[in-house]
């Protein structure tokens, strides 16, 4: 007999009293988390009737593989198995097809040595390569490590050093890279170029792979996901998979559908792009991915692939509303209803901005690597206070708390503490972040305003004392980025021999912008409190960013 919705749903319930303490359970609203359940994830059309013979498919494929990748588009193969699940630079692929490739990619890795427990290295652009090797680990127990494709050689090297994954999956382009890192066995994903007269390729060992599901693994393997790296090497951030009760989550705020074709421009080793594969296994949408982002030929791809849906980080709106007001008018955007944006926040009025140009159809979430999600800011949101993180969703906690440990009220600025159910397990190379009562830092400080919004004031780390006042860069950066003739801004504490520290701001000016610097400080001192005015200001061309759009801030300590 195939699995009953409830019966899932009152499960999850419990497994989540099991992980919450009682009072934060009791905030969440828990007890009444099957019906929820039910509601959310029949309004994105994921329980809807099927055969009874095709359901029973799917609950076998469900207990077997469980409720991670494998299992969903194991699942997804049996619902759907001709429905288009990606489509790339190289053409299509139906959920069919990815189950026959996964199926035969996990053999062959097999058959070189790789089982349960062992890890897999991912590092891949938006393309196939990623999907097929992403589910190939699952079908095989391995855990899977995600590389960021703007990795620097040493790092990269300290991050395999830690980690010692058994293979390394990785785009051509990346030989150079990887091979400088231990010998390991090395697959290459995506063949352009010189990929190695001794190295295997994806597709060659899907074509010498055989058909046919495997038997599951003992023990499903872990998704591991590095660390922004922005002040140091980056740390992996391990979960044991997705979850129906973090979907749930996530469709309770954004009105995401089943079906639907959705462009992913964010890394897919990221966690907000990682997020939208993994919902593509319960949603059965069409991920739609190029391998590079370039502002223009994303808004081409919108529209000439009909998506529904587009996931972002923010760079990449305020890449494309740079663009020229004939070629950003030309691309009628009316058919996309969700633009979801996550990785950092939504610097000044870019929200509005967007919203004014395309529609109100922008929602903003706010999480961290090892909390993954925390609040979603809703069009509503952002349209009355722009820059909002928003309001919690289902089956989340979020609370601010003192140095003490003790929740403040509302409009109090502290620490920010998640409890959700996919916290992160610790970093794989020890150590983690900070729990109270079963809540998790994000490592972020902020305060809920009047509205019940989120308001994100910077990183705990990040505080500079000026003349014996506090100053988050942040604060200032928004106000800089407000200005008219400025593109975008980030702050930083240098040391000042009279003030103990001070502030230095970084700007990139729009073009032919004629702003002076003591423009700007008076910008800022007629929104801000006078000890927040950066002593000095830096013109830049461009910001140092990472792969995900972060700043790093590291890099600009060494500026100017």
């Amino acid at each position: 007999m195939p699995p009953d919705p409830a019966a899932v749903a009152r499960s999850v319930t419990a497994r989540l009293r099991e992980r919450v303490p009682r009072d934060v359970a009791r905030a969440a609203g828990l007890g009444a988390a099957a019906p929820t359940m039910l509601r959310v994830l029949g309004a994105a059309g994921v329980i809807r009737p099927y055969p009874p013979h095709r359901l029973a498919r799917v609950g076998t494929a469900l207990l077997g593989w469980g409720a991670g990748v494998a299992g969903g588009f194991a699942a997804q193969a049996v619902l759907v198995p001709h429905r288009t699940a990606v489509v790339d630079d190289l053409g299509e692929l139906t959920f069919g097809e990815l189950h026959d490739r996964s199926n035969r990619l996990a053999d062959a890795l097999r058959r070189r040595g790789v089982g349960p427990g062992d890890g897999i290295a991912v590092m891949c652009r938006n393309h196939r390569g990623f999907v097929d090797a992403s589910l190939a680990a699952a079908k095989l127990g391995a855990d899977v490590l995600y590389l960021n494709t703007a990795f620097s050689g040493p790092a990269l090297v300290d991050v395999l050093d830690r980690e010692a994954p058994a293979v390394v999956v990785h785009d051509a382009e990346f030989s150079g890279l990887v091979g400088a890192a231990e010998a390991r066995q090395r697959v290459v994903a995506w063949a352009e170029g010189d990929a190695g007269h001794d190295t295997a390729t994806l597709e060659g060992l899907i074509a010498e792979g055989a058909a046919g599901d495997l038997r599951p693994p003992p023990r499903p393997g872990r998704v591991v996901v590095l660390t922004s790296g922005t002040t140091g090497t980056p740390k992996g951030a391990p979960r044991s998979g997705a979850g129906i009760e973090a979907a749930t989550a996530l469709l309770s705020r954004l009105p995401l559908r089943s079906g639907w074709r959705t462009h992913v421009a964010a890394p897919l080793f990221h966690t907000w792009g990682w997020a939208h594969f993994a919902l593509s296994m319960l949603l059965g949408s069409t991920l739609v991915l190029r391998r590079r982002f370039d502002p223009e030929t994303c808004l081409r791809t919108l529209t000439s692939d009909h998506c529904d849906s587009f996931v972002v980080i923010p760079v990449m709106l305020q890449r494309i509303l740079q663009l020229p007001a004939d070629i950003l008018d030309v691309h009628d955007l009316s058919g996309v209803k969700v633009v979801a944006a996550s990785g950092s926040a939504l610097p000044g009025d870019l929200a509005t901005d967007w919203m004014d140009r395309f529609g109100d159809h922008l929602y903003n979430v706010y999480g961290s690597t090892e909390v993954a999600y925390a609040t979603v800011a809703t069009p509503a949101d952002l349209r009355a206070a722009p820059g909002t993180a928003g309001r919690p969703p289902y089956a989340t906690v979020v609370r601010i708390l003192g140095e003490d440990g003790r929740e403040l009220p509302p409009g109090r600025t502290g620490r920010i503490f998640v409890a959700n159910s996919i916290l992160f397990e610790g970093y794989t190379g020890g150590g983690g972040k900070d729990l109270v009562d079963g809540l998790m830092a994000t490592g972020d400080v902020g305060r809920f305003d009047r509205g019940g919004r989120l308001v994100v004031e910077g990183r705990d780390d990040e505080m500079i004392v000026s003349g014996g006042e506090n100053v988050f860069p942040a604060e200032v950066e928004d106000c800089l980025s407000r200005h008219e003739q400025v593109v975008e801004a980030a702050a930083i504490g240098v040391d000042d021999a009279d003030f103990g520290s001070r502030l230095r701001a970084f700007v990139v000016l729009e073009e032919g912008a004629d702003v002076t610097e003591d423009e700007l400080k008076e910008h800022v001192r007629r929104n801000l409190a006078g000890f927040k005015v950066p002593r000095e200001l830096v013109f830049v061309d461009d910001l140092p960013r990472n792969a995900t759009g972060k700043v790093l801030k590291r890099e600009l300590a060494g500026w100017g």
